[in-house]
């Protein structure tokens, strides 16, 4: 769980400036900061699943996924996340450690992020006018929440799970991802349990 630290408001060149020489991954939300935890080993598993999927499909194209290490800056909510996985079209630059403009974000869920990645980061994200899909996946069941922006402009939701397939629409051409694929050598933990969000997805 992200642990709040008591420091001075920072500026953002602060953060960023800070961020650099840091052992830890910090998240940077309106002047605070917070750091990440580590990642257990079915997160672990689930995302290296994910973004196998996704940079094969990116192979020849513009755009690249990235995974763990790389920012998103999200403006409009004054906030620097680390997104488990998320895929930009922007422009190359070999020395960025943020991007402004995904196309689609991905979080591993877990039990001590969990009111973070479907509240806090589900309402942030949607500020982003770039993203088109925002996927959760559960590491202590098989179950994939899909957030995505419909033609009318609205966002809405859609819970998946091990027999389904994930359409990431997002991409160009469309990737059809089968939810089992995601979770290719995860064993379940059944001694965990997780919250339900405010969608009452469980």
């Amino acid at each position: 769980m992200s642990q709040f630290l008591k420091l001075p408001d920072l500026t953002v060149e602060e953060y960023l400036a800070q961020e650099e020489s840091s052992t830890v991954r910090n998240e940077y939300i309106s002047g605070h900061i917070f750091s990440m935890a580590g990642a257990t080993q079915a997160h672990d598993v689930i995302c290296v699943n994910f973004c196998n999927l996704l940079h094969n499909h990116l192979k020849g194209s513009s755009c690249r996924v990235s995974m763990h290490d790389m920012k998103v800056n999200v403006e409009k909510a004054k906030s620097f996340y680390y997104p488990d996985l998320m895929v930009s079209c922007e422009p190359y630059e070999g020395k960025s450690v943020f991007k402004r403009a995904p196309v689609l974000i991905v979080e591993v869920l877990s039990p001590s992020t969990s009111h973070i990645d479907r509240r806090e980061k589900l309402v942030a994200y949607r500020l982003l006018e770039s993203l088109k899909q925002y996927v959760i996946v559960h590491q202590n069941k098989f179950q994939v929440d899909l957030y995505q922006l419909a033609s009318d402009n609205q966002w809405e939701g859609k819970v998946l799970t091990y027999n389904d397939s994930l359409t990431l629409s997002a991409l160009s051409p469309a990737l059809e991802v089968p939810v089992s694929a995601i979770y290719e050598g995860v064993i379940l933990d059944l001694t965990v349990e997780e919250e339900c969000d405010e969608y009452g997805f469980s």
